[in-house]
């Protein structure tokens, strides 16, 4: 037999900040909603027409979940690939339908902004990192996050470094916010 899962991909916005909790057997884990929204071009009119919004569940799990947690906040544009799950619910006396999406990949959405990259070391793998490469408190970017951002020509908003006069710097400066 086989099991077959509906896998599906979503383009759309995160609505809330992203709640970060652990499943009973201490699996990171890692929950958030996307609202995608179609429409399309009315040439007649002239103007943009929506269809209307949906709203999904995602939850992520372990290492992808830890990653979200520092990489994603609420109206960030995000590409989910995951397995999409349909459940009833009753509560106070409505019922309704939610779409929930077990994320297998989440990244930002390149066509609407800049994102770098940083790889974090798997747990167990080489050697523990210097105590100025550890883990910040309160999800503050690593000296490894600034120096990649760095590379890719960003500058983190209320950077001590970042020359505010300069109108390039502030063109390229980006708010982790």
């Amino acid at each position: 037999m086989s099991i077959s899962n509906d896998v599906i991909t979503i383009a759309g916005n995160i609505g809330n900040d992203p709640i970060s909790n652990e499943t009973r057997a201490g699996k990171a884990v890692i929950n958030f909603r996307v609202a995608t929204t179609s429409g399309y071009f009315d040439q007649r009119t002239g103007a943009w027409v929506e269809n209307g919004t949906n709203w999904y569940a995602v939850s992520a799990f372990g290492n992808l979940a830890e990653h979200a947690k520092g990489s994603l906040h609420r109206g960030h544009p995000v590409i989910v690939v995951g397995r999409l799950r349909q459940r009833e619910w009753e509560a106070n006396g409505k019922k309704g339908i939610d779409i929930e999406l077990t994320a297998d990949a989440i990244g930002h959405d390149l066509r609407r902004g800049t994102s770098a990259f940083v790889r974090r070391p798997r747990s167990g793998q080489g050697s523990a990192p210097a105590p100025s490469e550890e883990a910040p408190l309160d999800d503050e970017p690593t000296a490894a996050e600034h120096a990649a951002w760095g590379d890719a020509g960003l500058v983190p908003t209320g950077d001590t470094d970042l020359a505010a006069d300069s109108e390039e710097a502030q063109g390229r400066a980006m708010s982790f916010a």
